[in-house]
């Protein structure tokens, strides 16, 4: 399978270690397939709790026992976590993000590619702002659950959020159209810049939860819709099926 987790150039390391360290004088630009040019704000990495979208809190709130945060980023999800006494481990592929993690006090990290962990087992996995991204392709999901099942309990849980960005291929008569070349239009490659210097293209996953249940289904798991965002986004729990 194609490996989607580690970025030639350690953009996002780089840009949130300069904002840990005193040195944020601008963001990432991004730049997409879908000829989208955006920008991740990089204060929006450090948000608290109360900052965060309410289906990241729910998420939050639901996460039980040993927890692992798959693509943690700055950290704000394990950090919140560990106030609340919770056993979090925070994993990412990035450099970067894992120093920033550590300089935050967040105790337990491992730098390391999501596929390539597989040192133990945890109650909830979580992954948040679209970690199911990591996925890249949708005709990859199924090593994707089935290295994520190695990392999950019995009665373990995952908890991810995702979008449905069908809205991003709406003309303005209400129909959508999406071009023949495109396998599944969840699918997008992205380049990420930042202070001149820029990644490859890598694709990134945005799944609708209907795709994700279907795939969840085939891979023996059990696929819940918690809860809708206001913008094609939601919140899903997996767990394994044991029937």
């Amino acid at each position: 399978m194609e490996n989607t987790n580690i970025m030639p150039k350690d953009i996002l390391g780089k840009a949130i270690l300069d904002y840990q360290s005193g040195n944020y004088t601008e963001d990432i630009s991004t730049y997409s397939s879908l000829d989208e040019n955006d920008i991740i704000p990089i204060p929006y990495l450090f948000r608290t709790f109360k900052e965060m979208p309410s289906l990241e809190q729910k998420a939050l709130q639901l996460c039980k026992g040993e927890i692992l945060d798959i693509g943690c980023g700055a950290g704000s999800h394990s950090l919140y976590l560990q106030e609340r006494r919770n056993l979090v481990t925070a994993l990412d592929s990035s450099g970067g993000a894992i120093e920033v993690c550590k300089l935050r006090g967040i105790e337990n990290t491992i730098h390391t590619d999501f596929y390539e962990y597989n040192a133990k087992k945890y109650d909830t996995l979580l992954m948040l702002m679209n970690g199911i991204g990591i996925v890249g392709k949708l005709n990859n999901i199924d090593t994707f659950f089935k290295h994520i099942k190695t990392l999950l309990k019995p009665d373990g849980q995952i908890l991810l959020d995702s979008s449905d960005i069908i809205y991003m291929f709406e003309d303005e008569d209400g129909e959508f159209w999406i071009p023949d070349t495109v396998n599944y239009y969840g699918e997008v490659n992205f380049t990420m810049e930042y202070k001149k210097e820029k990644t490859t293209p890598f694709p990134w996953l945005y799944i609708d939860y209907n795709t994700l249940q279907r795939a969840a289904i085939s891979n023996n798991l059990t696929c819940e819709l918690l809860s809708e965002g206001e913008h094609y986004d939601y919140l899903a729990k997996l767990t394994i099926n044991r029937y």
